[in-house]
C-alpha cells in the first residue's frame, strides 16, 4: 500500500507539467522522439530510396493520429488534475487557519506532493494538518551527563526541521537540569519553552519494578507521564535521548489527527526478533502482540489515558507479569508492550519510518525501501554508531551533521508567530541598542553582551570537597590550540580542575574523541569541563573565567592560566597554606611566583633549589621579565630566592599575578576582551576590597612555549585594537571611582605615572 500511494503521488505530481503540454507537444513533433521511444521522422527525404511521396503521406497520417491520441491524453490528465486542485482548494479554504505550512517555502518536494495530493485518495488517507502557530509539546527523559550530551543533537535535529513553536517537557536528574538548564537560557531560541520535572521525585514510583536494562531506573520513567506533566496537558511527543529526526517534528504530531475510537498510544512496530522469543535458546521475552513496539518515538493522549486510568491500568500488569518474569529487560517498553497485549485497541501503529531502529538483530531494512524515506533514526543500540546496517554511513553522516552543526544558526526567529517575550532577551536587545553602531570600538562593548551558548560539564564529572575545608580548584580556560597542555596539567596538578573551553560544535566533538582516547584524561573524574562555543570575533578569555569560576565546588580557587604547569605537589603545598595563613577569616590573595622557559622539552624542576639553578643558568626566566617587566616585578623575585616565610606585598600599577583565593572573590571583568588587561583590571578589583597580596616562599608555576595567541597577533598589528583597549581601560578606572570613591583615586594616579 505504502508503494501504491507513493506513486500515486509521484503521478499526480509529475502531471503537473501538463499545463505545457500544447508546448511539449510540439517539441516532440520537432525532435521527432515519441514516449515509445521510437524515431519519427518529419523530413520526406529521409525515407528515400524508397517510395517518397507514399511514405511521407503515410507518415503524416500515422502523425496525426498520433499527436490526436496524445492531445485525448492531455484532455483527461487536464481534466483530472484540475479535480485535484478542486478538492485541495476546498479543503485549503475550510481550514484556512489550519493549513500545514505549504506557504512557507521550504522547498520539500515531499511536502508538495503531500499537499497536491491532500483529500484525493482515501486509501492514501487525508493529509493531516497542524496550525502554523500551534505549540508542538516534546516530552524527554534525561539524567547523568552522557544522556545530556545525546538529547543535544535530537534538540538541534529538532530544531532544524520545525516551523512550529515548542515546548520542551524534561524529565531530569539534578544534573542533567542543571546542565541542560543553563545551555538552553543561553541557548536563547525564539519560540522555545523548556520546563523541567524532577526525575529523583519519580523515582519512588518506579523503583519497585527490577529492571535489567542499561537505562536503569530512568528506562521506566515514561510510564509515569500521565501523572507527572500537567493535567491540561492533552498531548505529547516522547521520545528517547539517541533520536534523530530527518524531517519536521509537526508531521509526527499531524499524526494524532488519524487516531480512532479509544486509540491513545502511537507506537512503530519492533523491528527485531526480540519479542518473538527465537533469538537464542530458552530466550523468554515478556508478552507483546506479535513482534511487540518500540518505545523510542511515543505518540500519547494524556487526556484520555487519564480518563482510562492508565497508572492502574500499567501498575497490574507490571505486578501480574513480574510474578513471573522478575525484571523487565528493555524497561518501559516491557511493560507497555504486555498492557497492548491485553489491551490492542490502544495503539495507532505509525509507519516505520517514524522509528528506524538501528539495534542488534533487527530488521529495519526491511521497513524502508529507499533512505530518502525515513523521518526518524533510532540508535536503539548500545553500539550506537558502530552498528550493523547496510545504510550505517547515511545514518552516521546525518547523526554527525547535527552533532557538529552550529546550534547559534538555528536562533532563528518564526515568522508570523507572537512569542512569549523572554525577559533575558529583552534586557539584551535594550543594551544593544543603547550602543552606538558608528563608535569604532562599538565590536568591543557588543561582545560585553553577547550571550555564549554554554553546555556544562561536557564529560563525567565526580567530585567531593574535602570535609576539612581546605580544598583548592584549579581555574584556567583554554581554546582548540590549546588542548594538548591537559594531560601535562593532570600529571602536575591532582586536585580538581575547572575548564572553560572556547569551542566549536565541530571542535567539542574533537576535543570529546580527545579526552575518550586519553587514558590521563579518562582516568581524572575530577576535571569539570564546560564549552563555552565561539560566536563574535573576540576571545572572551573573562567571560570564560567567568564561566569557570562559578562552577568551583571547592572553598578556594588557583586562578591560573592554561599554559602554566604548576609544581609538583602544589595542590597539597596550597591546602597547607590555606590553613596556616587563616583562609577563612581573613582576604587573602596568595600569589603564586610565575617563571617561564623558552624550551619546549624542559626538564621540570622538583624543587626551589632546582629552580634556582636552572635561574643561574638561564634554563628558566621570571615571567615576561623581557617584554612586559611590570606585570610581575611587584612579586619581588630576588627577596623570594631567600625567602622562607609567606611575605606581603603591594599593589602596583599592571600587577597581574596568578592567585589563590576565596570562592566568592569578584569576577573578572568582561569588557576586556582577547589580549590586553582582562587579569590585570581583576587585581585592580580585588586590591580595591582590600585583599592582602602575599607571596608563597615555596611555591611556583612555569609558563611553558607556544605560538603567539591570535589576539596577541591582532593587539601587535592593529592600531584601533589598542586604541580601543586604550578606552576600555579608562572607562574601567572611571566605574572603579564610582564604585570604591576615594579609594580608587591611587588606580588613576598610578597609571598617569606609569
Amino acid at each position: 500500500m505504502l508503494g501504491f500511494c507513493r506513486g500515486r503521488r509521484k503521478f499526480l505530481a509529475a502531471s503537473l507539467t501538463l499545463l505545457f503540454v500544447p508546448a511539449v507537444t510540439w517539441i516532440y513533433l520537432l525532435t521527432g522522439h515519441f514516449d515509445d521511444g521510437k524515431s519519427v521522422s518529419l523530413s520526406p527525404l529521409d525515407t528515400q530510396p524508397h517510395s517518397p511521396r507514399y511514405a511521407a503521406s503515410s507518415q503524416r497520417e500515422s502523425l496525426e493520429v498520433r499527436v490526436r491520441e496524445v492531445e485525448e491524453e492531455n484532455r483527461v490528465l487536464r481534466k483530472q488534475l484540475s479535480l485535484v486542485q478542486g478538492r485541495s482548494s476546498s479543503h485549503r479554504h475550510g481550514n484556512r487557519s489550519k493549513t500545514y505550512s505549504m506557504e512557507e517555502g521550504t522547498g520539500d518536494s515531499e511536502n508538495l506532493r503531500a499537499g497536491i495530493v491532500a483529500g484525493n485518495s482515501s486509501e492514501c488517507g487525508q493529509q493531516p494538518v497542524v496550525e502554523k502557530c500551534e505549540t508542538i509539546h516534546v516530552a524527554i527523559v534525561c539524567a547523568g551527563y552522557n544522556a545530556s550530551r545525546d538529547v543535544v543533537t535530537l534538540v538541534k535535529s529538532v530544531l532544524f526541521h520545525r516551523r512550529n513553536p515548542l515546548h520542551f517537557h524534561l524529565i531530569a536528574d539534578s544534573i542533567a537540569k542543571q546542565i541542560l538548564a543553563t545551555l538552553f537560557e543561553t541557548w536563547m531560541v525564539p519560540a522555545v519553552r523548556v520546563d523541567f520535572y524532577d526525575a529523583d521525585e519519580l523515582k519512588s514510583e518506579v523503583s519497585w519494578i527490577p529492571n535489567k536494562h542499561y537505562s536503569g531506573i530512568y528506562g521506566l520513567m515514561k510510564l509515569v507521564l500521565t501523572k507527572t506533566l500537567p493535567a491540561s496537558l492533552e498531548r505529547v511527543i516522547v521520545l528517547d535521548t539517541d533520536i534523530t529526526f530527518a524531517t519536521d517534528i509537526a508531521e509526527l504530531w499531524a499524526v494524532f489527527h488519524k487516531f480512532k475510537g479509544q486509540q491513545v498510544l502511537g507506537l512503530v512496530e519492533n523491528q527485531s526478533d526480540w519479542y518473538l522469543g527465537n533469538l537464542w535458546k530458552n530466550h523468554r521475552p515478556w508478552p507483546a502482540l506479535g513482534r511487540g513496539y518500540n518505545t523510542g518515538v511515543i505518540l500519547l493522549l494524556l487526556d484520555k489515558l487519564r480518563k482510562m486510568k492508565w497508572e492502574q491500568m500499567w501498575r497490574l500488569t507490571a505486578e501480574r507479569e513480574l510474578m513471573s518474569m522478575l525484571s523487565t529487560s528493555l524497561a518501559d517498553q516491557d511493560i507497555f508492550n504486555a498492557v497492548i497485549k491485553q489491551n490492542p485497541f490502544l495503539v495507532h501503529q505509525l509507519p516505520c519510518f517514524w522509528n528506524v531502529q538501528l539495534s542488534d538483530h533487527t530488521r529495519s531494512e526491511q521497513c524502508y525501501r529507499d533512505v530518502s524515506d525515513l523521518k526518524v533514526i533510532h540508535w536503539n543500540s548500545p553500539k550506537k554508531l558502530r552498528v550493523k546496517n547496510k545504510h550505517v554511513e547515511f545514518f552516521r553522516n546525518l547523526y554527525l551533521t547535527f552533532l557538529e552543526y552550529d546550534g547559534n544558526l538555528l536562533r532563528r526567529e518564526l515568522f508570523g508567530c507572537p512569542s512569549e517575550t523572554d525577559v533575558n532577551s529583552e534586557n539584551l536587545q535594550k543594551q544593544l541598542s543603547e550602543l552606538d553602531e558608528d563608535d569604532l570600538c562599538y565590536e568591543f562593548r557588543r561582545e560585553r553582551f553577547t550571550v555564549h551558548r554554554t553546555h556544562l560539564y561536557f564529560l563525567h564529572y565526580e567530585y567531593e570537597p574535602a570535609a576539612d575545608d581546605t580544598d583548592v580548584t584549579l581555574v584556567a580556560q583554554l581554546s582548540m590550540d590549546r588542548l594538548q597542555m591537559l594531560e601535562a596539567i593532570c600529571k602536575h596538578w591532582e586536585g580538581p580542575i575547572s575548564l572553560a573551553l572556547y569551542l566549536s560544535d565541530a571542535e567539542a566533538q574533537q576535543f570529546l574523541r580527545y579526552a575518550q582516547g586519553s587514558e590521563v584524561l579518562l582516568n581524572r573524574r575530577n576535571v569539570g569541563y564546560h564549552i563555552v562555543y565561539k560566536e563574535g570575533q573576540f576571545y572572551p578569555v573573562n567571560l570564560l573565567r567567568n564561566v569557570a569560576m562559578k562552577h568551583v565546588s571547592t572553598p578556594y580557587m588557583f586562578l591560573s592560566d592554561i599554559d602554566f604547569l604548576p609544581m609538583y605537589g602544589l595542590y597539597e603545598s596550597l591546602r597547607k597554606s590555606v590553613v596556616q595563613l587563616d583562609m577563612s577569616n581573613t582576604k587573602k590573595a596568595l600569589i603564586i611566583p610565575a617563571f617561564e622557559t623558552l624550551r619546549y622539552r624542559l626538564s621540570f624542576p622538583k624543587s626551589k633549589a632546582e629552580l634556582l639553578s636552572m635561574l643561574d643558568m638561564g634554563t628558566l626566566f621570571t615571567f615576561r621579565y623581557h617584554v612586559w617587566t611590570k606585570g610581575h616585578a611587584p612579586t619581588n623575585f630576588a627577596k623570594w630566592r631567600t625567602a622562607t616565610t609567606p611575605y606581603r606585598v603591594e599593589w602596583e600599577a599592571d600587577f597581574e599575578p596568578y592567585v589563590v583565593v576565596r570562592r566568592n572573590c569578584p569576577e573578572y571583568d568582561r569588557r576586556f576582551v582577547g589580549f590586553g588587561w582582562n587579569k590585570v583590571a581583576h587585581i585592580m578589583e580585588l586590591d580595591a576590597q582590600e585583599y592582602e597580596f602575599t607571596v608563597l616562599p615555596n611555591a611556583y608555576m612555569i609558563h611553558m612555549p607556544h605560538a603567539p595567541s591570535f589576539d596577541i597577533t591582532k593587539f601587535r598589528s592593529n592600531k584601533q585594537y589598542r586604541i580601543c583597549l586604550k578606552t576600555l581601560k579608562e572607562e574601567f578606572q572611571q566605574d572603579m571611582s564610582r564604585r570604591y570613591g576615594f579609594t580608587a583615586l591611587k588606580y588613576l594616579t598610578a597609571e598617569n605615572n606609569s
